[in-house]
């Protein structure tokens, strides 16, 4: 019986790394395409011993060749925190287009299936709330941002070419702020930077009155979406990511009550660009998918918090 394969963009990252886990225990072939750019070989190391588990290093802005059947293309490359698409803006640009256009290339030419990990930031500072999948979204293309928001809004466009013109398979998945096991510890994100901060001992850095909103899902949660939307039929953007919305002053007062320290929080100017509100809508996902996450952000959390307690 042939074993489906997939290539994973960006496998070695933090997300592509759970779904290399996640679909080498479900019985595929997986090859992980990723320049460690952000990625990190640790995350995919230990399944190196796996016979149906294979890295190629390589940088998905120029030709991609692969060997054999492919049956689905995974983008996940992307630099994806702030801090991140800030040090690698032209990087970041060159992966959204250069390296969609490569992938959508395997993807036409090994009759595969696509999907595109796009983000929560196509919306930019939102004039609708919650966001459904419908919202053009309001983005400052020239702003610092707009590297990563830009790049993301192109490669759903270029997907949307491929799937009319050449009738390829595609999907879109629009990624809300995920967390859990397997972040950078300097990772940028709000989430481990608290974890942190309050692990040694520093002050959580809060932007603004901390009154912006953000909506957090558990990787377990996202990765199950993930896998939902791969054996779906849907071709148009769905948004995955979890409804619940925190201020992101409730969530450094939970990790301070989470790790049982009396760590302060000290705030700072709210940098440029930086969106008031993100909720995801997700009615498409409950209606088509059946799915919705489970994992409550107190529970994510502690699982969080522990695996940055053994990486210190």
């Amino acid at each position: 019986m042939h074993k489906k394969s997939v290539v994973i963009a960006g496998g070695a990252g933090f997300i592509g790394s759970h779904l290399c886990d996640r679909l080498i225990r479900e019985g595929f072939k997986v090859i992980c395409l990723d320049n460690f750019i952000t990625g990190k070989l640790e995350n995919i190391r230990h399944l190196l011993r796996d016979k149906n588990f294979s890295i190629i290093e390589h940088n998905i802005t120029k030709y991609i060749k692969i060997k054999g059947k492919v049956d689905y293309v995974l983008h996940f490359a992307s630099p994806a925190s702030p801090e991140d698409y800030l040090k690698f803006p032209i990087q970041t640009l060159k992966v959204g287009s250069l390296g969609t256009h490569n992938t959508l290339g395997l993807v036409k030419e090994k009759k595969a299936k696509f999907m595109l990990a796009s983000t929560s930031e196509v919306y930019g500072d939102p004039l609708v709330h919650p966001q459904p999948e419908s919202y053009w979204g309001n983005v400052n293309s020239i702003g610092v941002r707009g590297c990563y928001d830009e790049s993301k809004r192109f490669a759903e466009a270029l997907t949307m070419a491929y799937h009319r013109v050449h009738k390829i398979e595609t999907q879109i998945i629009r990624i809300f702020n995920t967390y859990g096991p397997g972040m950078r510890i300097h990772d940028g994100r709000v989430v481990p930077n608290f974890i942190y901060q309050v692990l040694h001992n520093k002050p959580l850095t809060v932007y603004g009155r901390g009154i912006q909103t953000r909506s957090f899902c558990y990787i377990d949660d996202l990765v199950e979406g993930i896998l939902r939307v791969m054996r779906s039929s849907i071709n148009e953007p769905i948004n995955l990511g979890n409804p619940n919305e925190f201020t992101i002053l409730q969530l450094a007062k939970l990790v301070v009550k989470l790790t049982d320290t009396k760590s302060k929080i000290v705030f700072k100017p709210l940098p440029q660009d930086d969106p008031r509100q993100r909720q995801p809508d997700i009615t498409l996902a409950k209606k088509i998918l059946k799915w919705q996450p489970k994992i409550k952000l107190e529970k994510g959390l502690l699982e969080t918090i522990e695996w940055f307690r053994k990486q210190k």
